[in-house]
């Protein structure tokens, strides 16, 4: 299978030829029989493949790393109860006390906390950089990871894919990068030279707001690696019934995306026009900083918005309150239009030293475009802005 669509709709799973089932079935059982004593032991001892047990491996959740692997070109996949049980696997497995992992900020708040906090505990080290440059001056001989998101969640930096992943094998280290606002279908970073490519396929994968999961795509040895020791001693693993949500949500993904980035395109030219916007952050516009790297490493912008009010958290506040269409809710990728505010929902337990400094201000409302039709959603936006500007009114 050459297409995308044709890999997102086939890949992972044939109909069962034996009862006719077109789709996936959900293998709802925790345990699988051995069959008998020797095969039992063999199947523990990794000489023979097969499923034990739906903590660490159940034939739905197999079909969806097949296809997860199929699409982002990987050698395998591994799933997860959420995006944050992928992170926390991957880096209880591959780290150990006095490892370093550098990160370039923002990232998403629970992520930049889980680095910054708990992994502190363990004796490991994080290392916030601003950029590429400065991190290539901060990663030293004890940098087993190095880890960026790609836009940046919230303000959509783009940062350079190959470079970065150049930086990080210098000093022997594992790159990593959280895909989930590209999604494959527009970014494949494990083709500029990425070791491990990480989704909350809560987002855009499954694409209707219904499941929660997580996934890595790396080497056949590295998911090997973290399905026997972080998923299965740490346990967040995913379940059949979300399995098959995400199969049935990413066979639509290529459709989506395509009225996901329709939609920002069209709004974002519209909100680069109006008043009461200090900035607008969104690659797919030309004086986007990182226009021109976006188009060269994404097949089209994505269906993400940043905007940055005037009158800060106050005028932040009006927008939202007055959006009908978009629901105010954290979360991306529905098909429904999401608003939020990350300064005091995502990115809040962040100190706010750090969330100045990697652009995070009280004035940014982050917005993810559904697939409704834009004219819609720029009806509903005018709504937010009219109030914004009678709240720079009163302050004034």
């Amino acid at each position: 299978m050459t297409h995308f669509r044709t890999r997102a709709v086939h890949a992972g799973h044939k109909p069962d030829l034996k009862t006719g089932a077109h789709a996936m079935p959900i293998y709802q059982t925790s345990t699988f029989a051995l069959g008998d004593f020797d095969r039992g032991a063999r199947l523990f001892a990794g000489e023979e493949a097969g499923f034990i047990y739906s903590r660490i491996n159940n034939p739905t959740v197999r079909a969806l790393e097949e296809k997860l692997a199929s699409l982002e070109n990987s050698e395998d996949a591994l799933c997860f109860s959420s995006g944050m049980a992928a992170i926390s696997a991957l880096c209880m497995t591959v780290l150990k006390p006095g490892d370093e992992l550098a990160f370039i900020g923002p990232l998403y708040g629970g992520t930049e906390g889980f680095f910054l906090d708990t992994l502190e505990r363990f004796n490991l080290v994080p290392i916030e950089a601003a950029d590429e440059a400065d991190l290539e001056q901060k990663i030293t001989s004890k940098t087993k990871m190095v880890y960026i998101e790609s836009p940046m969640n919230p303000n959509l930096r783009i940062l350079d894919l190959t470079r970065v992943a150049a930086i990080a094998h210098q000093v022997g280290a594992l790159a990593v990068t959280d895909n989930t606002f590209s999604t494959p279908y527009l970014t494949r970073p494990l083709e500029f030279g990425f070791d491990v490519v990480l989704h909350s396929m809560t987002k855009y994968l499954g694409g209707h707001g219904d499941a929660i999961g997580g996934a890595m795509c790396a080497s056949a040895e590295l998911c090997m690696g973290v399905r026997l020791e972080g998923l299965r001693h740490f346990g967040g693993s995913l379940g059949a019934q979300e399995a098959f949500l995400f199969l049935r949500g990413i066979k639509t993904l290529p459709l989506r995306m395509e009225a996901h980035c329709d939609g920002a395109e069209v709004v974002a030219k519209w909100l680069s026009t109006q008043k009461g916007i200090s900035k607008l952050h969104y690659p797919g516009l030309e004086n986007h900083p990182n226009h021109v790297l976006a188009k060269q490493q994404m097949q089209r912008f994505g269906g993400m918005i940043a905007l940055e009010l005037e009158g800060g958290i106050d005028a932040a506040r009006a927008f939202l309150n007055n959006l009908e269409l978009f629901v105010q809710a954290v979360s991306l990728g529905d098909v429904e239009s999401l608003a939020s505010h990350p300064a005091s929902t995502t990115h809040q337990l962040l100190e706010p030293e750090l969330r100045a400094r990697q652009g995070v201000t009280d004035g940014l409302v982050r917005l993810s475009i559904g697939v409704e039709h834009p004219d819609d959603l720029i009806s509903d936006l005018e709504k937010g802005l009219k109030a914004v500007h009678e709240t720079l009114l009163v302050m004034r």
